[in-house]
């Protein structure tokens, strides 16, 4: 089925300037980008997006984390992009990730674990909804995706 992920490049790679080598994972996996920017979170929004964590008590740290640098948001559209690209991304602490994950190969923190990706099709949809617009979506038929995936697949 074809699905929308959120991906958000959190501050650490951003800052650690892994951006370009993670963004071409999801690229050579044969996932679209269908929306893309480089923002910072503030407080609201970080409290918006992890509303399910604001009573924890680690979330203070989670929320000076994510506001503490600017982070790129990506829209991804794929055949099952969400369950993928957590797959692609591995557990959610890089120590425990296998190689040839994303946090396998460039973490070994819990918390600066590089990327975030919705859990589900009700995430995704919620979470697109706080960085993105409608108009932010740029839809387009590529010419490589008859290579990508079978005409059925959809």
């Amino acid at each position: 089925m074809l699905q929308r992920s959120l991906v958000l490049l959190k501050p650490d790679c951003v800052e650690r300037r892994l951006m370009g080598q993670i963004l071409a994972r999801f690229e050579a996996r044969g996932f679209n980008i269908v929306a893309l920017k480089m923002l910072r979170v503030t407080p609201a929004l970080s409290k918006k997006h992890y509303a399910e964590h604001v009573s924890k008590p680690f979330y203070p740290s989670l929320e000076e984390f994510i506001t503490s640098a600017p982070v790129v948001a990506l829209a991804v559209e794929g055949l099952d992009v969400i369950r993928v690209i957590r797959d692609m991304l591995g557990a959610t602490n890089g120590l425990n990730a296998a190689p040839g994950t994303i946090r396998g190969d460039f973490s070994s923190s819990r918390q600066m674990n590089l990327v975030h990706a919705s859990d589900s099709p009700e995430s995704a949809a919620r979470e697109l909804a706080l960085y993105f617009t409608d108009a932010d979506f740029c839809e387009h038929d590529l010419l490589i995706t008859p290579a990508l995936r079978a005409g059925d697949e959809q």
